[in-house]
């Protein structure tokens, strides 16, 4: 009898956001080494499967570095990273295409279809979805504090975003399941930092909310403790001020870029964690930070 009170008390505190929620896009960027763990990644295709099942209309955005450098490793070539991209030459791209478009694209769709919704696995390239332009990053000299321009190879960045194939799949009630390549105007292939693709698309669909799933519980603050709700001015001044750093820059701002472009709220929260994209939705406390307007 306990048990099924705490199920229905469950049930009736997330009703509000069930309502909240239902018909609402919300785009969710999949990655990191729980995409390696079975168990994981079949709880997240249960996850995803079960917010189409109550209203709501997901968009999976993945990643998959790990199986990447998998790959290159049974190739036997190895990666070169600057600013946290894989400088990525021809021969390396036709390998990550191959493996986000092909293997991991089709795992991931297919884990979700097991849980009994429709997800169809498609890339930035398909029906013109992501057009790319070659990515570039600068750097300073510490010494003479001249920067420079860092050639990244066949690095992207999405330049526009066409979400006629997206809103064709959401409105027939399939899940789209997205791999970060892009193809540019003179149809080169371009490998897209998945973080980046999902800001893109989460714009572009004017999403309700973003949710970035990481390997970290979300924001810490100068003093390392959680932060779990900041606007986009308090983000910026923790940039400026260098307590977010490292690795949480590129994803804090590709959140200000998503709510920018009109997404309602964007969350960095632990992939880990079960059920951290239903605990984020359904629940009072949410599972990570939101970043807000």
């Amino acid at each position: 009898m306990d048990d099924a009170i705490a199920q229905m008390q469950t049930l009736t505190g997330a009703l509000p956001y069930l309502k909240r929620y239902d018909d609402q896009i919300i785009v969710v960027k999949y990655g990191g080494h729980a995409m390696c763990e079975e168990e994981s990644a079949l709880r997240f295709g249960r996850d995803i499967a079960l917010l189409e099942q109550v209203g709501v209309s997901p968009v999976v955005v993945h990643g998959g570095g790990p199986q990447i450098n998998a790959m290159l490793s049974r190739l036997g070539v190895k990666s070169t990273f600057v600013q946290g991209l894989r400088v990525t030459d021809q021969q390396m791209v036709e390998v990550v295409e191959m493996v986000l478009a092909g293997t991991v694209n089709k795992q991931v769709a297919e884990a979700i279809t097991r849980a009994g919704a429709l997800a169809v696995g498609i890339s930035g390239k398909d029906g013109g979805l992501i057009r790319a332009r070659k990515a570039t990053r600068t750097i300073k000299d510490p010494g003479s504090n001249i920067e420079r321009v860092l050639d990244l190879g066949l690095v992207g960045e999405p330049e526009s975003v066409d979400t006629r194939v997206l809103r064709l799949l959401i409105g027939a009630d399939i899940i789209p399941v997205i791999a970060p390549v892009g193809v540019g105007a003179d149809g080169q292939t371009y490998n897209i930092n998945a973080d980046t693709v999902a800001g893109a698309v989460a714009g572009a669909l004017l999403a309700e909310r973003m949710l970035m799933l990481t390997d970290v519980p979300g924001v810490m603050d100068a003093d390392k403790n959680f932060i779990s709700e900041m606007t986009v001015a308090e983000a910026r001044a923790g940039i400026a001020a260098g307590w977010i750093a490292g690795g949480m820059i590129p994803k804090v701002e590709t959140c200000i870029y998503a709510v920018e472009q009109g997404v309602r709220g964007a969350v960095i929260l632990d992939g880990r964690v079960p059920h951290a994209v239903l605990r984020e939705l359904f629940t009072d406390r949410g599972a990570g930070t939101l970043i807000k307007p």
